[in-house]
């Protein structure tokens, strides 16, 4: 099978590569021209560990034009963003536009994928419509369309890709069973073959359900810090419970990401659109949003007035592993500190490119210069910030770096 990927994001890129590796012939296909030429040179348009040597190794093909993609593809993955609007509602505009450009070159029987996050029942309610309207064709009879959700972590998302959990596929026909089948072959995880709108809530709900997960354990890891309590301990002893398990129970400054924030957000809107009141996932969002600024409540036990202080950050990616600072809980971070006009210096091994986007006012330095300011904080838990010298410190740790506690004048960690 020949494959086309429209959407050379961080899904789209990932998905690609990782189907070329299994010898399939791949064309990455984006009207960004500054990111296919970095793929056709070899060059990984964003970090993620091991993506550029596996790059390096295979033969993949990427491009801006559509007739060169889309003509001799059997399977084309729709890869490209959906954000939420100003409303939270779901932003569909980047799919239809895919859609609309790919159906001039068309061609019988070609199964269309559709990978991008979309609310349940979008598929069916909208982009099969939008399609059979602008094409003439028939979905089921001249072409075929499916949905395939992704469950890839940023930071592990070539593990994920080769190791999944599970693959899920939303289809009502069964030759288009036999053909993801077929193109999953080599993955032993369970498949599970559903209807569109259940694989399109099978990626909201368990994204919701992770998002949930953090938190709770920031809520309660808040309350822990009240009591003198450990909440990583806590987590440990939770985690031993199969009913619960320990992944996700991190508790520190918040999540982020291109992924959770959006998501639970428009799921919530959906929720309205339909009459139900989604409490907790309400919940879920207050908690997070939140819990960034208990990181300057307790900066300020030790410096109520930041004005004129040097204050440096370690980290500004969403998470460790990425370079990506989507929705990271650095940025409302720096945004107080600016607004209380403290001196603030950071550094992040990957992140620096993106953050300069957001801040132009903000020095961007070495860890070691971080390092020497009147205060620390440490938003991203990169491993490389456990081999950092501490002492003599203040440290407000948002990320469980165990070298700062150990070795820091003064410590606080925001939920331990």
């Amino acid at each position: 099978m020949n494959i086309t990927v429209v959407g050379a994001g961080y899904v789209g890129f990932v998905t690609g590569v990782c189907f070329a590796n299994l010898k399939y012939k791949v064309n990455i296909l984006d009207t960004d021209k500054e990111k296919i030429s970095k793929i056709n040179k070899k060059i990984s348009p964003f970090y993620e560990k091991n993506l550029d040597s596996l790059l390096k190794s295979i033969d993949i093909n990427a491009t801006t034009d559509y007739r060169e993609a889309i003509t001799d593809a059997d399977v084309i993955f729709i890869c490209v963003g959906t954000p939420v609007k100003e409303d939270n509602s779901l932003d569909l505009s980047y799919v239809l536009d895919a859609c609309k450009q790919l159906i001039e070159f068309m061609k019988k029987n070609q199964l269309i994928v559709i990978k991008s996050t979309v609310t349940p029942g979008t598929t069916e309610n909208e982009i099969i419509p939008f399609l059979e309207k602008h094409s003439g064709l028939k979905e089921g009879k001249d072409f075929h369309l499916a949905v395939n959700p992704e469950f890839l972590r940023e930071g592990t998302a070539l593990y994920d890709f080769q190791n999944p959990d599970r693959i899920i596929v939303g289809c009502k026909n069964q030759n288009v069973k036999k053909i993801f089948e077929k193109l999953y072959d080599d993955f032993s995880c369970p498949k599970m073959f559903t209807d569109p709108a259940t694989a399109e809530m099978i990626k909201y709900a368990s994204n919701c359900f992770l998002a949930t997960k953090v938190s709770f354990i920031n809520e309660i890891g808040n309350i822990c810090k009240k009591i003198n309590v450990d909440v990583y301990d806590v987590a440990e002893g939770m985690g031993y419970d199969k009913r619960i398990g320990r992944s996700f129970l991190n508790a520190g400054a918040g999540w982020g990401g291109s992924c959770l924030p959006k998501d639970v957000k428009a799921l919530i809107t959906k929720a309205k659109e339909l009459g139900v009141k989604p409490i907790i996932l309400e919940s879920i969002l207050e908690v997070n949003d939140r819990q960034p600024f208990k990181i300057i409540e307790l900066l300020k036990k030790h410096h109520q007035d930041l004005k004129g202080k040097d204050i440096g950050i370690l980290g500004g990616a969403f998470k460790q592993g990425t370079d990506d600072t989507r929705e990271s809980k650095a940025i409302p971070v720096i945004r107080e500190l600016l607004k209380e006009q403290a001196v603030v210096k950071i550094y992040d091994p990957q992140a620096e490119k993106n953050l300069k986007k957001l801040f132009s006012q903000v020095k961007y330095c070495s860890a070691e210069e971080v390092l020497d300011s009147q205060a620390i904080l440490i938003l991203t838990g990169w491993k490389e910030f456990e081999d950092l010298e501490y002492k003599g410190k203040l440290v407000i740790d948002g990320r469980k770096i165990n070298q700062a506690k150990k070795e820091s004048q003064t410590y606080e960690g925001v939920c331990w």
